[in-house]
């Protein structure tokens, strides 16, 4: 009985170090490229991006829970966006968002380094590395609490996630980049 005490105690300290950011909408821009039939690639983002980020630095220890709202697709062409929305691509009626749990943070000394996690897109949830290469936090004076940023790269393939759509003219690897910035809850 003792045992089992000591390590909830020593699992509640773990938690109170633990802090819990909230996605800054306005500084939260998943993107990515797709290829255009050998030709170019092309690149889109998502507008609309919420979430939060629970992280103990100390303990080397952390978890995400992002939500993306793919009808808010942006490829700076009307026309693209409309068709990536329809079932061919990313079928937002059927699957109006697109979710990231992150379960597991990497570090590299006291320096974030990536997370393993599962995307979850068209209804297919898959493992997808995060890997960090910009790692801050600060404490914003307008604000009066600390924000984290980061930069975040993953590749995948979309015919993973039942996006076959152009295959084998469109290459099936994506390439994604995450700008995040969080902050700290009150």
């Amino acid at each position: 009985m003792k045992s089992t005490l000591f390590v909830a105690l020593l699992a509640m300290a773990g938690l109170a170090n633990a802090a819990t950011y909230n996605i800054d909408p306005s500084h939260t821009y998943p993107s990515f490229e797709a290829d255009h039939k050998g030709l170019s690639l092309w690149r889109g983002k998502f507008n609309n991006t919420k979430g939060t980020i629970t992280m103990d630095r100390a303990a080397k220890t952390g978890s995400l829970d992002i939500t993306i709202d793919t009808t808010s697709i942006d490829f700076g062409h009307d026309k693209m966006n409309s068709h990536a929305k329809s079932p061919d691509i990313f079928n937002v009626e059927k699957f109006p968002t697109a979710t990231y749990k992150g379960k597991s943070f990497k570090f590299n000394g006291d320096q974030l380094v990536g997370v393993d996690g599962e995307l979850t897109l068209n209804g297919v949830t898959k493992p997808v590395e995060l890997k960090v290469d910009r790692f801050k936090c600060v404490q914003d004076a307008r604000l009066k609490r600390e924000v984290c940023g980061a930069n975040a790269t993953a590749e995948f393939k979309r015919t993973d996630f039942g996006i076959n759509f152009g295959t084998p003219n469109f290459a099936p690897e994506v390439k994604l980049a995450i700008q995040v910035e969080a902050i700290a809850a009150e």
